[in-house]
Order: structure tokens, then sequence, then C-alpha cells
């Protein structure tokens, strides 16, 4: 029988996956869980050695000897402390102990309980990782706990460097109660390298040789290889595979589906998300501004989910993670072409189920707002241009349509904040003065920003497109504005334009406030020709904006009464009892 902690039942089943049979163990109450539940399972071998200090350098003897990772156990305060010694000797022999320390509840740190020190972290660049566990309440803390030990176990032996990992167990009881017959199923994250074997390797490329739906999500990328490109095109040959792509990826792929709109929460339902769930999902890049993300992270645990990232490091983005692929993406979809069969195809069904599903979007002729703006202009960017698009509206607004090929598209989506968008802009534009740039931002990024015109050397193929609203359109979009008494603060509303400061930096300056104006400044804007940078200020207003997005999706959503109900519900209940309730309720259906 194991404890009902759930955080050392994790532990104990992650140590059984490994094949990490060898504890030694450290009398004291904290620990108690976990010592008596190994010491009970024919699996472990077990030694008591009292004192914490004369422990370690044991296990550091046994794991030198058994050339294999041991455990060591104590329980908190001052217990912990004595482990440095031998922890550090570890280190710099690079043998690999488990560290477990036991520790008291977090929120009583500094006040005054008895046998509570800070172990956070404590055996500080003596460890190769130092992990501290939560105290699991709900599904996600299990995940999160999963994921912790996952990072911590496969730093035992990364690329040929060995070393002790230090884990810190927090719990908020004195448990004593051992009355779990199984141990819960963990999830073990596996890392191939360059380095590992070819066997192993092959052993995945089956895996996705037998799968019928696979789902490669491209992040952000600032360079795209003409190799990669050639070997993405070949994997979506060969393999049962959809390509999701938006335009921060700067992935040219006439294949690719770009799901801003189709994955939209506002935009997608629950069953749509079933019938396109895959089997498979490969990632790699960075950020990802597509609701997927959301929509398969809201699916964890129906798919298996493959991540290509060079430095090995554990990003478990869908929660979800099952394979780090330590490597090259080109490097990845090379060895998974090269190693498949010349007469198999993609079969192209999970494909087309996309494909069919992007066909149900109805563009409208667009009424004069943000969109009809954007529109006008990405669609008109020319091929090898540069664009940055500012934040969450410039984004999601300009991969609602089609631009042309080799545009290199940024966004400073890493951190996903306002600020500074149009001094990168600047910065690319000014590295290549002989691309046409271009720029789509709101109006409080630019004015956030501003500063950025001052920027001596502007070069003139800078072209400025702002969309001034009169504040933030994003707290329309997402509702947040309702819950305030007016949307001066959180959406900042204002009636400032930026005509003085643009003319007072050399700007030629353009402005529009209805259709007419617009198109009369369009092609003045897109000339390419000019002897100074230029910005056109499109004057919209922030509620209609946001209204608009919405009647677009009414307009080409699937419709479904169920759906329809259930989602105007969920946002009637929402307001009545709040969001976190809806959260908890929801979550509480899931498990």
């Amino acid at each position: 029988m194991y404890t009902e902690v759930k955080s050392y039942q994790f532990i104990i089943a992650m140590l059984k996956e490994k094949n990490i049979r060898n504890c030694v163990l450290s009398a004291g109450s904290r620990n108690l869980p976990f010592v008596h539940s190994v010491e009970e399972d024919d699996f472990f071998n077990c030694y008591s050695v009292v004192d914490e200090r004369s422990a370690g350098y044991f296990a550091l003897g046994l794991a030198q000897q058994l050339n294999e990772p041991v455990v060591i156990s104590c329980t908190s305060s001052t217990a912990t402390c004595n482990y440095w010694p031998p922890v550090a000797e570890a280190f710099y022999q690079n043998v690999p102990l488990i560290v477990l320390t036991s520790d008291r509840d977090p929120e009583m740190l500094g006040q005054w309980e008895d046998q509570m020190i800070d172990q956070v972290g404590m055996y500080d660049r003596h460890v190769r990782k130092s992990i501290n566990l939560p105290i699991i309440n709900n599904r996600n803390d299990e995940i999160y706990c999963q994921r912790l030990l996952n990072e911590a176990f496969l730093e035992l032996n990364h690329n040929g460097f060995t070393g002790p990992i230090h884990i810190n167990i927090p719990t908020n009881t004195y448990n004593r109660t051992f009355n779990v017959k199984e141990l819960p199923k963990i999830n073990v994250i596996e890392r191939l390298s360059y380095n590992d074997s070819k066997e192993k390797w092959k052993e995945k490329q089956q895996r996705l040789k037998k799968a019928n739906r696979i789902l490669v999500t491209c992040g952000q990328k600032n360079y795209v290889s003409d190799e990669l490109k050639a070997q993405i095109n070949m994997f979506f040959k060969k393999y049962n595979s959809t390509i999701i792509v938006d335009y921060m990826s700067n992935l040219d792929f006439e294949e690719g589906i770009n799901t801003t709109i189709l994955m939209d929460s506002n935009y997608v339902s629950s069953d749509k998300m079933k019938e396109l769930m895959p089997e498979i999902v490969i990632s790699f890049g960075g950020q990802i501004f597509s609701g997927i993300k959301v929509q398969l992270k809201n699916n964890n645990g129906k798919f298996e989910h493959w991540l290509i990232q060079e430095n090995g490091q554990v990003v478990d983005l869908y929660k979800s993670l099952k394979n780090i692929f330590e490597c090259t993406p080109e490097y990845f979809f090379k060895f998974m072409n090269e190693e498949m069969e010349n007469n198999t195809a993609n079969n192209k069904i999970y494909y087309n189920e996309f494909k069919e599903y992007e066909k149900s979007i109805v563009y409208p002729e667009f009424e004069y707002c943000s969109i009809y703006a954007i529109k006008n202009v990405v669609e008109r960017i020319p091929e090898n241009s540069i664009l940055h698009l500012s934040i969450n509206d410039s984004i999601r607004i300009t991969n609602y349509f089609k631009i042309k090929k080799n545009i290199r598209t940024y966004a400073n989506i890493g951190t996903h904040g306002i600020d500074g968008c149009m001094s990168s802009f600047i910065g690319q534009a000014c590295a290549d003065i002989e691309k046409n740039s271009y720029l789509i931002i709101g109006d409080l990024a630019f004015f956030y920003d501003m500063n950025s015109l001052r920027i001596n050397r502007m070069p003139k193929n800078v072209h400025i497109l702002l969309i001034n609203n009169h504040g933030g359109s994003e707290f329309y979009y997402n509702k947040i504005w309702q819950n305030s008494s007016s949307d001066m603060h959180t959406a900042a509303r204002h009636n400032i334009k930026a005509e003085g400061w643009v003319k007072e930096n050399g700007f030629e300056y353009l402005a529009a406030h209805d259709k007419k104006s617009f198109d009369d400044c369009l092609s003045k804007f897109m000339n390419n020709n000019t002897n100074k940078p230029i910005l056109l200020e499109v004057f919209t207003e922030m509620s209609s904006d946001a209204k608009q997005i919405e009647k677009f999706y009414e307009l080409s959503r699937p419709k479904n009464l169920k759906n329809e109900f259930f989602r105007v519900g969920k946002e009637i209940v929402k307001k009545k009892i709040g969001q976190e309730k809806v959260k908890k309720i929801i979550n509480a259906i899931k498990s």
C-alpha cells in the first residue's frame, strides 16, 4: 500500500519507470509517506542511515559502484543541510544522486513554524537540476508535478553529463495514511538527440508511419532555411499529416493551414475540435499566436506531443509531451523522410478535414473598420518585403488574409508585450534599406513607443499603418471591458491623434476617416518610390471594430444549435457567477 500524498506517488512511479531501485533513507516524520511506501514495495532496495551526511556519502559510494542513480531521502529543516557536503562531492564527481528533501507548507515559511527553513533551490549550482513540487489539489497540479519530475530526471544524464538532482517535496500535513493500492500512471518524457542510436530514432519513425492524424504546428521563426521548407514539404507528401502555419512562422508552404480563425475560442466548437483531434502533434519554433495552442492544451492527454527543441529543454506547451528531439527541425524531418519508403504517401484524409473546415470561412464585403484597412494593405504588400505586426488585433486580422510569398514577418510575441514594436520594426527596416518595410500597429502600442520615430537615419522604406480606434479594441474583443464601469481605465479610451508628432519627425502623414478617404490614401501609402518614410493614420472606433470581428465569425461559424446554446449560455453564466467558478465547474466535469 502506498501513501495518499500524490506528489510522492508520482515520484515512486517515476523511479519504477526508470528502474531506479536503491534508496538510502534517513529517519524523520516529514518523509514518512515516501519511506513507508518504498520499504513495503519489493521493487526497492532500502538502506537505513540515520545521519544524513553519512547517508549522502553512503549513497555516493553505492552509486559509484553500481554505476546507476541512487535515491536519498530525509525529513525537513537542518536534516537537508547535512546533505550539502555529499551533494557537492557528487556534483564534482558527476555521480547521479536523486536528493529528496521533504518540506512543510510553503505558506508557513518565516512564520515561526518548527523544523522549517527555506529549502527551495538550496543546493544552488551543485546540482544539475533543482525543482520544487506543488502541493497537488487538482488535475493541473498533477500535470505540473509530472512535468517538473521529468525535467529533473532527464538531467540525471544529459549529453553525457551526469550528476545529482534535487527534488523538494512540500506537504501541508503529517500524513500517515497508506491506503493506495496502485500507483498512478505517470507520463514519462523521453529525450532523443543526435547521439542516440539510429534504432531509437527508427522506432519513432515507425510510430509516425502507422499514424493517420499527424498535426505539425510551426511556431514563430524569424528565419526558415530552404532545407527546412523542402523537408517539411516532403514530410507532408509522405505522412498522413496536416501542417499548421501562421505568418510569424515564416514558412511559405502552399498546403499549410492557417488556424487563426478556425481555432479561435470564439469560433471553434468543442464538437469540431473532437473531429479534428490528432494522434500526434509535432511542434517546433517559438510562440504560437493561433488559438490552436489553447484548444490542444484544453484537450491534453488525448494525443502525443513530440517537441523538436535544439537545446533539449522541456516545453510542455500542450500538457501532453511524450518526446523531445534535441536537434534542429531540419535534422528531424530529414531523418523521418529519408527512412520512409519511397512508395508511401499522405492519403490526405486528415488534411482534407482541415481544408474543408477552412472552406467554411465566409469573407464578406467588409464595411469601413480596422479589418477593412488591414486587409487592403496586407494583400497589396509586394513580395520580398518586411512586415512587422505589433500585437493582438494587428496579428489576428493580418492572418485572416492571404499575403504574397517571401514576405518576412515579425512580431514581438516572445513576451507578447505592447512595448517596443515600432522600435524593433525600425531596426529591421534599417538593417535592409532596400526592402520595402511595413508595420501594422494599434494606437496604444504606437503611443507607447512613439519616441522611436526620433531614431536618426530613419530609412525612407518605412511604411506605418496606424489603426487609431481610440483605445484598446482587444479589451472589447475579449469582453474584459464589460467588468468595468467605463472603458477609460480598462481599454484606455482617448482622443489623441499622431499627426503633429509624425510630421515633426519628418514623416509624410496621411489620414483616413472613412472608406473614400482611405481608398484615396492607399495608393500613395503603398508607393515604394517615396523620398521619406510615410505613416497612414486610420481612424475607427474600437467597440465597432471588435463587433466587426464578431460579425465576421457569426457569418462564417458552422451553425450548430447545441454548440450555439452552450456558447451563449457559458457567457451568461460567466457574467452571473464569474469566470473562475465556470473554470472549476468545467474542470470538475472533465475529471
